[in-house]
């Protein structure tokens, strides 16, 4: 994240909390959070960097801490869902309505609120320049990396023009990430060697036998799935790790109960980060109320997570769309 990440996610806030009555200030840090995780494609730096400017929203307007905070991990949620460089983006008919409906809820609870003064501190629009880009490039459906080149280049340029960070510090903070990803990798490597060994000891067969057993037709599978991941992310408290550990046995469900790959991989996606975003020890529960914590202030994960309500809305986005909505084939069929 670094200092790059942080002081255009701070000149994206407060140029919005500046804009926007006081009245809306949580709903603002929900949107924000959406745009910067979308930006960035990653909900737990996300988390890092605006939870503290909730935490000032909350002491200096007088909203509640848990509604402030609750709203940022929604948020950053759903930007990381619907991200165009992040390993868990999903399908922008599900994750919409469902954002949408947290947006309205998070107003309707505020409103109950009285709210004092608004946050107005200084932002610097060039600082927004990364972000743009990275999201322009995205939408134009470039690749991937390039995009992500694009966005640290531009980033880097920026921050180091206006002495706002200086070359070393920005090298620590490359050497930071790069750690990161290698500690990653190393996950990734030991999930699927473990897998490995539950598929050559019978325990897929065991699992798909149980999902057939329970779970009937087209729908009863999907739901078979979305179940499957949400259980593994349960058991890791990493909606990444979960989707690597299901998709194999995912794989064999999606062939025996007809579901398409797309359908599947939107499944798993969706599933995962619904589980993922109310786990109080949850990576990001756990980095909000850990930046909560150093700024002096005490949060409890269950203050937080009956006003989550973008998992909320997420899952009964997906019951919606795996058994009250058609399916593609079955729209083709009803048209002949």
């Amino acid at each position: 994240v670094g200092v790059v990440g942080r002081s255009s996610a701070e000149s994206v806030a407060y140029l919005m909390l500046s804009l926007i009555p006081a009245r809306f200030s949580v709903a603002v840090l929900f949107v924000v959070a959406c745009f910067v995780s979308t930006s960035m494609g990653t909900s737990v730096g996300t988390i890092t960097l605006i939870v503290p400017i909730a935490t000032a929203v909350s002491e200096t307007s007088g909203f509640s801490l848990a509604l402030c905070v609750a709203s940022v991990i929604g948020g950053a949620m759903f930007g990381d869902n619907l991200s165009f460089i992040s390993d868990t983006t999903i399908a922008a008919g599900i994750a919409l309505p469902a954002a949408i409906a947290s947006l309205a809820l998070i107003l309707v609870v505020s409103f109950h609120q009285d709210p004092g003064a608004a946050i107005i501190k200084p932002y610097n629009l060039i600082q927004l320049i990364p972000y743009l880009l990275v999201l322009a490039g995205g939408i134009a459906g470039i690749q991937v990396f390039v995009v992500l080149l694009v966005g640290i280049v531009s980033g880097a340029i920026i921050m180091l023009g206006s002495g706002q960070t200086t070359p070393w510090e920005m090298l620590t903070n490359m050497g930071s990430g790069t750690s990161g990803m290698f500690e990653t990798s190393m996950v990734a490597i030991l999930v699927a060697a473990m897998c490995a060994l539950i598929r050559e000891n019978g325990g897929f067969d065991v699992l798909l036998n149980v999902i057939h057993r329970i779970f009937r037709g087209k729908r009863g599978g999907q739901f078979g799935v979305g179940l499957l991941v949400t259980l593994l992310d349960i058991a890791t408290a990493n909606n990444t790790v979960a989707i690597v550990m299901a998709n194999p046995i995912a794989k064999e469900i999606s062939e025996d109960y007809g579901i398409s790959a797309r359908k599947t991989a939107s499944l798993l996606d969706t599933f995962s980060c619904i589980s993922q975003g109310i786990l109080p020890y949850g990576a990001q529960m756990l980095v909000a109320l850990s930046a909560v914590h150093e700024l002096g202030y005490e949060l409890s994960a269950f203050e937080v997570m009956p006003l989550l309500f973008y998992p909320s809305m997420l899952f009964i986005s997906s019951l919606i769309c795996i058994f009250l909505l058609p399916e593609r084939g079955d729209r083709v069929k009803a048209k002949k």
